[in-house]
C-alpha cells in the first residue's frame, strides 16, 4: 500500500480506479510447482539462509526463474509444529528484515514451536529486486512537490514520475510484469513445501494482510492457520483506498493531537484539538512556501519531507514523544528531525543511497490495481485533498508513476472468499493510520472462514506491539488452531 509513496514497512496502498483492460481472471485453485527443499546453511545472529527457486512466469514453469531469499530463525522447543511463513507488508517490506530484527518480538510459545521464517517476495531486496532510480534521481523524486499549487508544479510533478517508470523500465523490464501480488502469493506455496510443511501457518501485516488473502484465495486446502493483522480490504476499488488510508492518518493525528495539547509542552499547544490540527496546516503551509532549514545535508525540506516526517511516528504510539520533538523543532524553522523520520520512511540510508523498498513498493502497486491518467489523478487527489486535508493529496499523487508505467495491471478489486479454508484470523486496530479499521471488518466478513479479532488502540497493525489479549489469542491460534470468537475485542 502507498503511504506518501511508501510503504515504511507496512504499507503501500493502491491508486485511484481508471477504465483500463487488465489481463485479470476468476482465481481457481492452483496447482504446487516441483521445489527442491531448502539448503540451509548459517547466516549469523543464529539465523539460517537459503533459497527457493521459483518459475518467473507461472505460466511458463518450466521458463526462467527467480530465486527467493528466505531465512529462518529456528524453533526454541523440543516439540517443533512446522515453521511460520511471515511477511511485513509494504508491498516492498523485507521478511528477511523481519525475522532478523524483530523475530524476538513473536511470541515465546510460538517461537519454541516454529521455525521462524522470512522471505523477500519476488522484486524485493535479495530476491532479483527491482531497481529504477539512482539515490540523487530518487532525492529529487521525493523532494518534488505532491500538492502541485499550479500547472509548473503540476508537470514537474508528472515529469519526475515519468523519469520513475522510465527507469524502471529500463532497469528492470524482465521481471516487472510478474511482480503482483497473485504471483508472489504462489511463491507462498512454493515456500511452504520447500521448508516441508504440508500446510501453510502464517502471519502477516499490512499489505502481507492482501498477499495472505491471496494464497488463502488460490490454495484455501494448503492453510494451517492465517493471521493476517492490519487488513487490507480487497474488494475496495483503488480510489476508496487512497481516500480511506488518507483518512486513516487523519484519524490517527487527531488522535496524537488529542494526547498532545493535555500536555504543557505539546508544540501544537493546549487548546482544543481542531486549533492543534490547524498548527499543522500551518507548518505545511510554511514548508510549502519555504524549506525549513536542514542541519543534516544539503536537501530542501519542503511540505513533502514534512507530511512524510509526521506520518512515520504516527505508525506507532511509542513515536508520539519523538513527533513531538520534530514538530517542536519545525514550528523553530528547523526540519531536521522530520526529515529523518521520511528518510526512515523511504529506507534512505546515511550514504544517499535507498533500499529497494520504494521501488518494489511503485512496482507492485502499478500491477496489482488499474491506474488512471494525470487528469484522473488530478480528480481523485481534488477529493481526496476535501476528506483529508493533511494528507489526501500526498498519497494520491504519490503513485503517480503508475499513470506511464509499461506494463499493464494484471487483477482488479474483488472480494477474496478463500472458500474451503479453515479459520482465518484478521486482526484490526481501531485507530490504525495506514489500514482502517474497517478494512479488518471488511476482510473478515468476505473470506468465509474469517474471524475478526479487534484491538481498542493507536498505531499500525497489533500483534507485534504487544497487547497481551492479542498476543494470547493470536499464540493460541497459531499453536493448537483454534481460533478466538468472531467479534473479540481486546
Amino acid at each position: 500500500m502507498n503511504v506518501l509513496r511508501v510503504a515504511a514497512g507496512v504499507t503501500g496502498l493502491f491508486l485511484a480506479a481508471a477504465a483500463c483492460t487488465t489481463t485479470d481472471s476468476s482465481p481457481e485453485p492452483q496447482q504446487p510447482v516441483k521445489v527442491t527443499a531448502v539448503k540451509w546453511s548459517n547466516c549469523g545472529d543464529g539465523l539460517q539462509c537459503g533459497k527457493v527457486d521459483v518459475p518467473l512466469d507461472y505460466g511458463k514453469p518450466d521458463g526462467d526463474k527467480i530465486s527467493l531469499a528466505v531465512n529462518r530463525m529456528p524453533a526454541t522447543g523440543k516439540n517443533k509444529i512446522g515453521s511460520l511463513l511471515v511477511n511485513p507488508g509494504g508491498p516492498g517490506a523485507s521478511g528477511l528484515d523481519l525475522v532478523r530484527d524483530s523475530g524476538k518480538l513473536f511470541g515465546a510459545d510460538v517461537r519454541a514451536s516454529f521455525d521462524l521464517v522470512g522471505f523477500d517476495p519476488r522484486g524485493v531486496g535479495e530476491s532479483r529486486p527491482v531497481r529504477c532510480l539512482t539515490g540523487p534521481q530518487l532525492d529529487t523524486f521525493y523532494g518534488t512537490d505532491t500538492s502541485p499549487d499550479d500547472l509548473a508544479e503540476q508537470k514537474a510533478l508528472d515529469d519526475v514520475s515519468r523519469q520513475f517508470s522510465a527507469g524502471c523500465e529500463k532497469n528492470s523490464a524482465t521481471v516487472l510484469p510478474y511482480v503482483g501480488t497473485r504471483n508472489a502469493a504462489r511463491d507462498m506455496d512454493a515456500i511452504r513445501a520447500a521448508v516441508g510443511d504440508e500446510k501453510l501457518t502464517y502471519y502477516g501485516a499490512s499489505y502481507g494482510t492482501y498477499l495472505g488473502a491471496w494464497y488463502a484465495e488460490q490454495f484455501p486446502r494448503n492453510i494451517r492457520a492465517l493471521v493476517l493483522d492490519g487488513a487490507v480490504d480487497p474488494a475496495l476499488s483503488a480510489a476508496d483506498i487512497n481516500i480511506e488510508q488518507a483518512k486513516g492518518f487523519e484519524t490517527a493525528l487527531a488522535s496524537y493531537a488529542a494526547s498532545c495539547v493535555r500536555k504543557p509542552t505539546c508544540p501544537l499547544g493546549t487548546g482544543t484539538v481542531d486549533a492543534a490540527l490547524a498548527k499543522v496546516s500551518e507548518l505545511l503551509a510554511t514548508a510549502d512556501r519555504k524549506p525549513l532549514k536542514n542541519t543534516m545535508d544539503s536537501r530542501e525540506i519542503g511540505e513533502n519531507e514534512v507530511a512524510m516526517g509526521i506520518a512515520l511516528p504516527l505508525y506507532d504510539r511509542n513515536g508520539w514523544d519523538a513527533l513531538s520533538q520534530g514538530l517542536t523543532q519545525a514550528f523553530n524553522g528547523d526540519g531536521t528531525i522530520l526529515l529523518r523520520f521520511a528518510d526512515l520512511m523511504t529506507e534512505r540510508q546515511p550514504d544517499g543511497t535507498y533500499k529497494n523498498q520504494s521501488e518494489a513498493n511503485m512496482a507492485v502497486n502499478c500491477v496489482d490495481k488499474p491506474n488512471p491518467d494525470l487528469a484522473g489523478f488530478k480528480a481523485e487527489a481534488e477529493k481526496a485533498e476535501r476528506a483529508a486535508p493533511h494528507f489526501g493529496e500526498f498519497i494520491v499523487w504519490g503513485t503517480l508513476p503508475c499513470a506511464s508505467w509499461p506494463v499493464k495491471p494484471d487483477s482488479d478489486p474483488k472480494p477474496l472468499k478463500a472458500v474451503g479454508a479453515p479459520p482465518i484470523v484478521v486482526v484490526g486496530t481501531t485507530r490504525d493510520p495506514a489500514t482502517p479499521y474497517q478494512w479488518a471488518k471488511n476482510l473478515a466478513s468476505q473470506l468465509d472462514s474469517g474471524v475478526l479479532l479487534s484491538y481498542d488502540g493507536d498505531g499500525h497493525t497489533a500483534y507485534l506491539q504487544g497487547p497481551p489479549c492479542i498476543r494470547t489469542a493470536v499464540d493460541t491460534y497459531l499453536i493448537k488452531t483454534t481460533p478466538p470468537s468472531d467479534g473479540t475485542t481486546c
